[in-house]
This record gives structure tokens, sequence and C-alpha cells, in this order.
């Protein structure tokens, strides 16, 4: 509710400019807690702020401790998982004030504040090439050597190291680590590890390394991080191979490292370290390696003096399962990608009770094999007998030359199935044999290419074959150990394959399965060896390929249409859904203008009605009042002429016209009064009534006013234009459906060739991968056939030096031998002209 407003969280940010204490805390605070519960949301608020960034780091300079503190658990909380703000924190000069901080509160044996540091750095660092980048060329890696000086301890030694310390080495090696990881990119590692040996960090984790009383857990991470210093870096293995431990006598470290290894009673995490920093030793290392395997040879050094490979042996023959294992994936590290050393691992001789000759090596392995060891014996022993023949066919010929090695393998791989352990023994039996018959020169009676495929049809049976070779792969150890160099089981038990086996199993196992199903070349020697037909494949594959591509851009471009189809779809449906909603808005409005005008209207005329009515009722009251007003009138006119009459008579009789008296006059003269006053009210009710007739008129004219019948033609025209508008509401309703129905129907189309594009990218990859092959072989094949053109120039060479010297020193039979050679050269081209014609 509070993040839905953003404002609010940019009037926190602006309150972070507050000096008073009582105003900034509470606001890191509550910052700190939204960033726990909403990480994402507040990062996207506080990555569109323009200085939202800015002032959290400047936080980090404020004096009051509990401010920078909190001010960096924030800044953990901000930086996870978003490289934007990881970069932006870091171009805000983060490093320089971090290591500020850290060197301030004493480097590793500061307190929580320098943890937190770690940890903020940690959070900058991993995944993010830019920072490592900006780090190292910063040059802030020469700050680290700091932070492993054991001078402190030095000090008080009986003190040991704090658990707070240790956590703070733990981070500092991480950081370390984080800086050479293998996953990040060759060069970006090389260019790391040659700034690490130059400021001497280097040296100071090979002092922690060996130097006493320090933790097992930190050794342990020493030791891990020492591996990804000095891997594939030829200067840093060459350094690390100098490096002595503090012994009497002196000794080197590699072999104390082996010591730990082989030595069971030593915890679990050290020995996987040890051997991971020796496989790292070895690798792309060609010095290293024959330095190890000359320690298993012969030679005139001091007996008592411990080697490398005494301790390898040692442990190869150790009745401890896990000491096997570690000294079998150790040797196979020792002659990995080298073929020199593997014939030379060939030579060496183990003694045996007294009395009895010496054996060599891979018959030791194999008899142990046959006696019957633990799981993890065999496992191991088996994956360095499959590093050790591949890509030697020299060893293949001494493994064959023991005739009980391929019953054993047979009879293994024949045994009826057992747990899901005894499957990947089999299998690794499987794949040992499989290389035998890839790499078998045919040196060895009953055990040739076409031999041993019989025995495997035979004994074995193709099916029942290629199902054990197929269960190393699906085995879940197999996938782990795949992942990464390093071991990263917690478990002994869990321990079963090597990184780099894997990477052969990966190599060899379709070369494997064509070398010995007959549904494939019965011999190397029937593989096409013209170079014109493996052009001709290599095309086929190449034009394959570019069917597959315009395949694959015709149903991108289709996708692409069909997108934008979908998209327009969507705005017409978003126009249409707006039309529909202005005219329902405007069918409301005109309902409301009806309704309102047609009351309004009624009202008007009922009221015009009812005047109307009331007019008229005093218009006839007026009538009938006027009606007896005229018979009043007549009535006092009537009586006035029949006094005048009666007077005048009177008057005649008696001679005077003004003897009647004064009360006749009186009585005429209110008559007359009477008359004129009944005259004016006559004339008053005419008046009015002409008045009501006159409204009447103008109210009965008033139905016919332009005005009214306005008002009535516009309530005509809404009520039509209603029913228009209800009738597109409902067309525009129909219209919707059918493009929804049209978009769904675009979406299932384009999630069927999105699957297809899928589908045909898998295939392209399957197809480049068999092309890289062809390559492979095709390039093997031009290199055997340069070394036999070679090889017979020089023999030729010889044989021509070898005459001369002999006609020089006067052999005439040579001569002799010589016309005979020209004789049958030139019987073999009549021979071959004859055969032409």
């Amino acid at each position: 509710m509070y993040i839905k407003n953003p404002d609010n969280i940019s009037l926190l940010l602006s309150l972070l400019q507050e000096y008073d204490f009582h105003v900034l805390w509470p606001s890191v605070r509550l910052l700190t807690l939204l960033l726990i519960n909403k990480t994402k949301e507040i990062q996207e608020i506080i990555l569109a702020n323009p200085m939202g960034i800015s002032r959290l780091m400047d936080l980090l300079a404020d004096s009051r401790e509990i401010i920078r503190n909190d001010d960096l658990l924030l800044l953990q909380q901000l930086t996870r998982n978003n490289t934007n703000i990881q970069k932006i924190v870091a171009f805000e000069n983060a490093f320089e004030r971090l290591f500020d901080v850290i060197r301030e509160e004493g480097n590793s044996d500061g307190g929580v504040v320098v943890e937190d540091c770690l940890q903020l750095l940690l959070n900058l660092l991993k995944n993010n090439l830019s920072n490592q980048n900006f780090l190292k060329e910063g040059s802030y890696i020469q700050r680290l050597p700091t932070y492993f000086d054991l001078s402190s301890m030095d000090k008080s030694p009986n003190e040991g190291w704090s658990a707070q310390k240790v956590t703070n080495v733990h981070l500092m090696l991480e950081l370390v680590r984080t800086l050479v990881s293998p996953n990040n990119p060759q060069q970006q590692t090389s260019s790391c590890q040659r700034v690490m040996n130059q400021c001497g960090l280097l040296e100071k984790l090979c002092t922690i390394l060996m130097a006493s009383g320090v933790p097992a857990d930190v050794l342990t991470e020493t030791i891990n991080c020492v591996s990804e210093l000095i891997r594939g870096n030829q200067n840093n293995q060459e350094y690390f191979a100098s490096v002595m431990a503090p012994s009497n006598p002196p000794r080197p470290a590699i072999v104390v490292l082996l010591m730990s290894m082989v030595n069971e009673k030593q915890p679990f995490v050290l020995r996987c370290a040890v051997l991971y920093c020796f496989q790292s030793f070895l690798y792309k290392n060609e010095l290293g390696q024959s330095q190890i395997i000359q320690t298993l040879l012969p030679s005139t050094a001091e007996v008592n003096q411990v080697t490398a490979g005494q301790l390898l042996c040692s442990g190869l023959f150790s009745q401890d399962s896990m000491s096997t294992w570690f000294a079998a994936v150790a040797l196979l590290h020792s002659i990995i990608n080298n073929a020199a050393q593997k014939e030379q691992l060939l030579r060496v001789q183990l003694a045996t009770s007294l009395g009895n000759p010496p054996i060599s090596l891979i018959q030791q392995c194999t008899n142990i094999l046959s006696q019957g060891a633990k799981l993890q014996t065999r496992v191991g022993l088996l994956q360095l007998l499959c590093n050790w023949l591949s890509f030697c066919p020299i060893a293949v010929t001494h493994f064959l030359h023991n005739g009980a090695n391929v019953p054993y393998l047979i009879s293994q791989i024949s045994a009826s199935e057992g747990d899901e352990l005894e499957l990947i023994v089999q299998g690794l039996c499987a794949f040992v044999l499989g290389i035998c018959v890839l790499f078998n020169n045919n040196q060895v009676q009953n055990y040739q290419k076409n031999d041993l495929r019989q025995i495997i049809e035979k004994r074995i049976g193709m099916e029942q074959y290629t199902d054990r070779l197929s269960q190393i792969a699906k085995h879940e150890s197999y996938s782990r150990a795949a992942k990464k160099p390093q071991l990263v089981q917690r478990q002994p038990s869990e321990v079963i394959f090597d990184f780099e086996f894997t990477r052969l199993l990966k190599k060899l196992e379709n070369d494997v399965l064509k070398a010995v199903l007959p549904t494939q070349d019965l011999d190397n020697e029937k593989k096409p060896s013209n170079m014109e037909q493996h052009d001709g494949i290599i095309e086929q594959y190449k034009k394959l390929i570019r069917d597959q591509d315009t395949q694959l851009n015709s149903v991108r471009k289709e996708v692409a249409e069909l997108q934008s189809k979908n998209v327009d779809c969507h705005r017409k449906l978003d126009e249409a859904t707006q039309q529909i909603q202005q005219l329902q808005d405007q069918n409301a409005l005109l309902k409301a203008q009806r309704t309102n005008g047609a009351n309004s209207f009624n009202s008007s005329l009922s009221g015009d009605a009812d005047e109307l009515s009331r007019l008229r009722l005093e218009l006839e009251e007026k009538k009938r009042e006027i009606s007896e007003l005229n018979k009043q009138t007549d009535a006092l006119k009537s009586d006035l002429s029949r006094v005048l009459a009666r007077n005048a008579g009177d008057s005649m009789a008696n001679g005077s016209p003004f003897a009647s008296g004064g009360h006749e006059q009186i009585a005429t003269a209110s008559l007359q009064r009477q008359v004129e006053q009944k005259e004016e009210e006559l004339r008053l009710y005419k008046s009015k009534y002409e008045e009501s007739q006159k409204q009447v008129t103008q109210l009965c004219s008033s139905k016919d006013d332009p005005a009214n019948i306005a008002l009535l033609a516009d309530r005509n025209n809404m009520t039509v234009q209603i029913a228009d508008l209800e009738t597109k509401n409902s067309r525009l309703i129909l219209e919707k459906m059918d493009v929804e129905k049209h978009v769904q129907v675009l979406l299932d189309q384009n999630s069927v060739l999105q699957k297809k594009i899928e589908a045909l990218e898998l295939e392209k990859t399957d197809l480049e991968l068999d092309k890289h092959q062809e390559n492979d072989e095709m390039e093997s094949l031009r290199k055997e056939q340069d070394e036999l053109l070679m090889l017979l120039a020089d023999q030729d060479a010889k044989i021509k030096s070898y005459r001369n010297r002999l006609k020089d020193l006067g052999e005439k039979f040579e001569d002799d031998e010589d016309e005979d050679d020209e004789d049958e050269l030139d019987d073999d081209e009549d021979n071959e002209n004859d055969v032409d014609d």
C-alpha cells in the first residue's frame, strides 16, 4: 500500500539529506525494511530517482557510526541481483569508500562492520564483469594482500582465531575467488591471476597454507582459493611448485598437501580441496605432469625422501576406498591430454612380496579390480584406465597382453543387473572395452578389433552393451560432476565421477559405439580415406545446414509477421474497446438528456393545460356576470323609462312640470347613477373578458410554437440516435469477440512455430556437431597421411644412401638386384598398360 505511490519513496530519499539524527536514522531503517520485503519494486523506484543512489552513498561518509553501519545494510539489500544498481554503486566510488572503512576497522581483525563491507563488495562483484574490470583497473587488487597478514597472529599465538576473524577471512577468500573463478572469461581470469601474483597475494596465501594454527575451515577455503589462483596460469603454477613447507627437512607444498589427501583421518572437505588444488596445478601444465610422473619412475633419489609419486601409489593401493579414489583421480590428471606421460607411466614397476618379480602399475590396477574391491575403489581405477588407454594404442596393447583383463570386463558387463551403483561399474567396464576396440592397433593376437567386436556381439550382445554404456550418463552424480571441476559433494559416499572423466565420456561415447556396433564400418581402414569423399560429405552437411538456416529464417519471418499481425489486432481491439466505451458514455448521456427534456416538456404542457382550464372557467364566470349585469341594466333602463313616463303624465295633468316635488328628482338622479355604475362595471368586465380571451388564444396557439416543435423534434432525433448507438454497440461487441478468437488462433500458431524453431535449432546444433566430428576425423587422416609420406620419403632416402654406399664399396650384386627391380617395375608398367587396353 505504501509503495503504490512512488512519491512516498522519493520523499524518503529526500529525507536522507537531513542531518537531524531523529529524521535520518528512521528513514534509513524504513528503506531497509521496505527493501527486505519488496526488493524488486523498491529497486526500480530508487533506480528511477536521479539522486537516490548518490544520497545513499553519501551516508557512508557520515561521522555517526550507526548511520554508516545501517547504510551498509541498506546497500547490501539494494545491490542484490540487480546489475544496473551494482554498476551505479561501483561508479559512485564505492570501492574506495568500502576499502577505507575496512582499513579503519582493522582489516581481517575488524568486527561485524568489516563483514558487512565485504558482503557488499561480493554483491558488487559476483557475476558482474564490468565491476570486476573496474576493481582491477582501479588498482584495488593491490590492497588485498594486507587482509591476509598473519603478523597479528604471531603476536598472540595463544589466543587463536576469533569467530569474527574466521568469518572475515572466509569472505576475503571468497572475494579473491570471485575475481579468478573458472566461470569468468579466460582473459579476465588470467589478468587477475597475473596481478595477484605480482602484488604478492599468492605469496600471502601460500604462507597461510603452510602456517600452523590456522583453523581447518579457513585452511580448506585457502586451498580452494590458491587452486583457482594457479589454475591454467603457468607462472603461478611454477611459483606454487617452488613453495616449500617449513619442515625439517623442507618438503614441497605439493607433497605436504598430498599427504593430507591420502590420509583418511583428515576432514573430507579438506581432502577434496587438496585434490582440486592438485588438479589446478596440473591443468594445462605439461611440465608439472612430467615432474609428477618422474617421481614414479626408478631414480637415484634418496630412498628416505617422500615424493608425490610414492604418496599417490600408497593412496592407490590403500584399504581406504576414498584414498584410492583420490589417488586414482590425481594420477588421471597427471596424464590427461599427454600421450608421452601415458607411455612413461607404463614403465612404472611396483615391488611385490620378496622373491617375486615386480609388476607394472597397469597390471596392479587390474589385479585390484579383479579381486572385487569396494565400489569407489573400482570406480576410481576404471576412470584412471579409461583416460590412460584413450588416445594411447601402446597402453591398449599392454592392457590386452594380460589375458585375464578382457574376460573380467566381459563378466562384469554381462552380469545380471545389480543396484544402481553396480550399473555404473558395468558401464565403466563397457567404456574401457570400447576404448580397447577404438584405439586397438591390432598387435595382440586374439584381441584385435574384429575379435573384440565378435566377443562383444556373442558374449554380451550389442543391445546389452549399449544399455550398459548409457547407464553412466544417466546417473545423478554424473550430472553433478559435469557442472564444475571442483568437488561439491558433502559426503564421501556421494563422490563417484571426476569432471575430466565426464568430458572424456562426452567426447568418446559416440566414437566407441561406432567402433563397436556392426552397423558401422568394421575397421578404421574401411573409413573413407579419399579426401574428396570427405569433402563431399562435408559439403552435404553444409548444404543441409544451409537449408536448415533457410527454413529457420523463413519460419522466423512468418513468426515476425504473425507477431506484427497480433500487435495490429491487439491495437484494433483496443481502439474498438475505446470506441465502444465512448459510445456507451454518449448513449448514457443522451438517455439522461432525453429523460430530463421529456420531464420538463411534460411538466410545461401540464402547467399550460391547467392554466387554460382555469382561464376558461374565469371566462365563463365573467360571461355569466356580464349577462346578469346586462339584465340589471335593462331592468334599470325600463324602470327609468317608466318613471320618466309617469312624471311626464303627472306634469301634463297638473299643468306644471315642477309640481311633483323634489323626491322624484332625487330618485331619478340615483337611478341615473346606478345605471352609470352598472355600465362602468360592464365595461370593466368586458375588458377582463377580452384579456381572458386573449390569454386563452395565446395558450391554444402555444402548442404550435416553434420552440415546442423544435423540442419535440430533438426528442424524436435523440430516440433515433439512441437506437442506432445500441445497434452499433451490439455490432462492435460481436466484432470484438471475432477479433479475440482470431488473436487466440494467431497465438496458437505462434507457439507451434516457436516449437518448430526450437526443434530446427536443436537439429542444426546436432548437424554442426557432426560436422565438427567429420572435420576432426579428416584432419586426423590428413595428419596420418602426412606422417606416412614423411616416413616413406625418409625410407627412400635411406635406401638410396645405402645403395650408393654399397656401390662405392664395390658390391656388384646390388646392381643385379637393381636391375631386377627395374625389370619388375617394367613388368608392372606393362601389366598396367594391358589392363588399360
